[in-house]
């Protein structure tokens, strides 16, 4: 089975997969899923989740797969992103990449509406056409998402927490039937410290501001 190598392919990869938490953010749960309503509190709150990834895409068609690893951190609204040789910052208004082997950092406005995998794009009429249940797993609690929407982005994802309502894997299938399946450890959540949601890169870097 190939395995695709290309680091902005691998990066999209991984950015489509990270929205699916966003799902968290939008859907009103209307049967009893007390762990669900607990995990969206989470973020709710203001809380950070910080973990380590490892994240498969396999190609429904093709059985490609993409792998790709690296950490995470994720607010409501904003998210850092270190994978692949490359850092993204998006912080609700702008979108900033910088790939240290070509010490290059490309700057841009964030707007959502132009973003095809953006949560305000993927979640058009989310509340209404995702039914939310979950299942007790010993320590751990499955849910599942499933639309009834034939124009969803991901028509089935399934989320496991733990004990602590911190995410371990998730597992979604997308409009296409290709299969995005990320694992997290060493997860928490935090309190967001000040400059978390800032790009850092040397002085000496190329800077391409896309804004002007």
């Amino acid at each position: 089975m190939p395995v695709r190598t290309s680091g902005s392919k691998k990066l999209f990869r991984v950015l489509s997969g990270l929205f699916i938490f966003s799902l968290i953010f939008s859907v009103t749960a209307v049967a009893q899923t007390p762990n669900f309503d607990q995990l969206k509190d989470k973020f709710d709150e203001g809380l950070v989740f910080r973990a380590m990834f490892n994240q498969t895409f396999t190609d429904s068609y093709t059985g490609e797969v993409t792998r790709s690893e690296g950490q995470i951190w994720l607010d409501k609204v904003r998210y850092k992103l270190e994978a692949d040789g490359q850092v993204v910052v998006v912080d609700g208004e702008t979108s900033k990449v910088y790939d240290p082997s070509r010490n290059r950092v490309i700057i841009d406005l964030y707007n959502a509406d132009e973003d095809d995998f953006a949560p305000s794009r993927m979640l058009s009429g989310i509340d209404t056409t995702y039914t939310v249940s979950e299942e007790k797993m010993d320590d751990q609690t499955k849910i599942t998402l499933i639309s009834n929407d034939d124009f969803a982005v991901f028509v089935e994802v399934e989320i496991i927490i733990d004990d602590q309502f911190r995410p371990t894997e998730i597992r979604a299938w997308d409009i296409s039937d290709n299969e995005i399946v990320t694992t997290f450890s060493n997860g928490a959540f935090l309190k967001p410290e000040a400059g978390l949601f800032q790009l850092a890169y040397p002085d000496d870097a190329e800077v391409v501001d896309m804004r002007y």
